[in-house]
């Protein structure tokens, strides 16, 4: 009976040292308890077997997103330089303007109605093409700024693509401005011709 008691004894002492020892470890033991260890020995918190949802994530759906706006302030710049610089179309559509001014002007004409049929339609064809291109960029720019309030709450617009879309409403502006001071001889206007 006497080594029953001893035994007895001993396992309850070793089961205080262990109680004593978990307390000594602190507040934190119980957290490393409740992580699981993962292969590469880093823990992580348990899960109640509930599988996550297979959503995108914030960053992917913003990106989807911050490339369209992107491209189209890219486009809106693009089309600012050109109402500037003048286009292909502009060309081609003014010198169509001087072939139609040169055949229908008589050899007996004036020479104000000359350089008018001939050279001033031409410039204010050209004028005319300069500011649609200017229009266009001015419209998609504007589009591109106000897009995030008619998008997602709270998410918001990458600093890059504010910036190249204002640069797009600016030179929209300008291009629109030139091309109505074109149209109107107040800009570069036809010579006289006395």
């Amino acid at each position: 009976m006497g080594t029953k008691t001893e035994t007895g004894k001993a396992a309850k002492a070793e089961d205080n040292s262990e109680d004593n020892h978990e307390d000594r470890r602190g507040t934190g033991a119980g957290a490393a308890v409740d992580a699981d260890v993962t292969d590469s020995g880093t823990t992580e918190p348990e899960t109640d077997g509930e599988p996550e949802p297979d959503t995108p994530s914030e960053p992917e759906a913003q990106g989807a997103q911050g490339v369209g706006q992107g491209a189209a302030a890219i486009v809106s710049v693009g089309l600012g330089v050109v109402s500037l610089t003048g286009s292909w179309l502009g060309t081609v559509a003014a010198a169509r303007e001087t072939l139609v001014g040169q055949l229908e002007t008589a050899a007996n004409s004036t020479v104000a109605t000359q350089v008018k049929e001939i050279y001033g339609d031409a410039w204010q064809t050209s004028a005319l093409w300069g500011g649609l291109f200017a229009l266009t960029a001015l419209v998609i720019g504007v589009v591109v700024l106000a897009r995030p309030a008619f998008g997602t709450p709270g998410a918001g617009q990458a600093p890059w693509i504010k910036s190249v879309a204002w640069g797009g409403v600016a030179l929209g502006v300008i291009g629109l401005l030139l091309a109505v001071l074109k149209y109107t001889n107040v800009l570069l206007g036809l010579p006289a011709t006395g």
